[in-house]
């Protein structure tokens, strides 16, 4: 065996020259893989500048470097790049999707907190919302709660001061107006914490509405966060 069985890191040989550069190259990828962080697993192609050390993950139809390399992991060392296939229950955080991710044996699934033999996930995800407030008694912000989704709660913070008329403001939904809060903090840094009393399934695209409460929004600026679930099926 020339290489060990799970990371493929190369092994040395008896009487052989040159260790360094065995030796070197394995220690390139456990860098690489060790609290693996993948910059992204979307691009085809390396980036222009990349710096030493980075991670990737090669999406399908990889081309020039990367060509022939379609889903393992890219690693920059010395000028050029280090290639590891990721198998099935390998964790990783994807730097530009803010998230974790595990492999299933063919693919990242992003959020899974768990995996059945056949590729069914249980997946937790954040979406977080920048908004910028509109002028009226209710402001909306449409399909934030997605479709097939059971949602735990929605948190937020007020990043730039809501002016106008009103006192203070609630949101939720079309039907329920004050689900994740009432009462709420109008100035900067003002938040909100609020939990759905049951997890709640949503099986259609949902609004979030905001709603002012003795008055009107003149202006604002808020951040929010729907922390949610999503259950994929078997393949």
């Amino acid at each position: 065996m020339s290489t060990t069985a799970n990371l493929g890191l190369p092994l040395l040989q008896a009487a052989q020259a040159q260790k360094h550069v065995t030796v070197n190259d394995a220690l390139i990828r456990l860098d690489g893989t060790v609290q693996l962080v993948l910059l992204s697993v979307d691009l085809t192609a390396p980036p222009a500048a990349v710096a030493e050390g980075a991670c990737y993950g090669v999406a399908a139809g990889g081309v020039n470097e990367w060509a022939g390399h379609d889903g393992e992991i890219a690693i920059r060392a010395n000028g050029g790049w280090v290639f590891v296939p990721p198998q099935r229950g390998w964790a990783a955080y994807v730097a530009d999707r803010s998230t974790r991710a595990l492999h299933d044996g063919s693919g990242w699934v992003f959020g899974a907190l768990a995996l059945s033999p056949n590729a069914a996930a249980t997946r937790h995800e954040v979406i977080e919302i920048d908004h910028v407030l509109s002028a009226g008694a209710t402001d909306t912000l449409p399909a934030a709660l997605p479709a097939g989704t059971v949602v735990l709660g929605v948190t937020g913070r007020v990043t730039t001061a809501i002016s106008g008329t009103l006192t203070s403001w609630r949101i939720g939904v079309p039907g329920s107006d004050n689900r994740y809060g009432s009462g709420l903090g109008l100035a900067q840094g003002s938040f909100l914490r609020g939990l759905t009393s049951s997890p709640l399934a949503y099986y259609s695209n949902t609004d979030l509405l905001l709603t002012g409460e003795g008055g009107d929004f003149a202006a604002g600026g808020l951040r929010l966060a729907v922390h949610l679930w999503r259950l994929d099926i078997p393949g």
